[in-house]
């Protein structure tokens, strides 16, 4: 599993590259950054999600399509044995799974979710995404103001 809270600049979550993590000790992680050749997505073009990312062999991939002030929409693919450790985000997610299966934890319930079904992470809510199998998502984040994020409550 990728220590989220532990990616840091080696690792960007939302870049072209492809991050391999080998725990060396628990809470420390060591990553290779290795760049990933890619056909670049237009807007105002079609493309298919699904063909837009490439699983590699065990790593994590992330591909951002849009980040602005109002959010993001980043794709991403696991290999099997990957994943996210638990971390809480400031703001709802979408998750679509466009490929596979996930299993994805939010506040200690596990959730498994296929290929053309779809998730909203409250914000606020713990959570924690492993690959039993290879999968990919496009995950879809919108910022609100702070006067609008919520502490989400079972």
């Amino acid at each position: 599993m990728l220590p989220i809270e532990e990616r840091g600049n080696n690792c960007a979550p939302f870049t072209w590259s492809l991050c391999v993590g080998t725990t060396l000790a628990p809470k420390r992680v060591e990553y290779k950054k290795i760049k990933i050749m890619s056909k670049r997505i237009q807007k105002g073009e079609t493309f298919k999600a699904n063909e837009a990312i490439s699983y590699a062999e065990g790593g994590v991939v992330s591909k951002e399509l849009i980040h602005n002030d109002s959010g993001s929409i980043t794709l991403f693919s696991f290999d099997e044995g990957q994943g996210l450790s638990e971390h809480i985000a400031p703001f709802d997610a979408l998750i679509q799974v466009i490929d596979g299966e996930m299993e994805l934890t939010v506040e200690g319930t596990a959730y498994d979710i296929k290929a053309g079904e779809s998730f909203i992470i409250p914000s606020g809510a713990r959570h924690s995404v492993a690959a039993h199998k290879p999968f990919k998502m496009l995950i879809t984040m919108i910022r609100g103001n702070a006067a609008n994020r919520v502490r989400f409550t079972k």
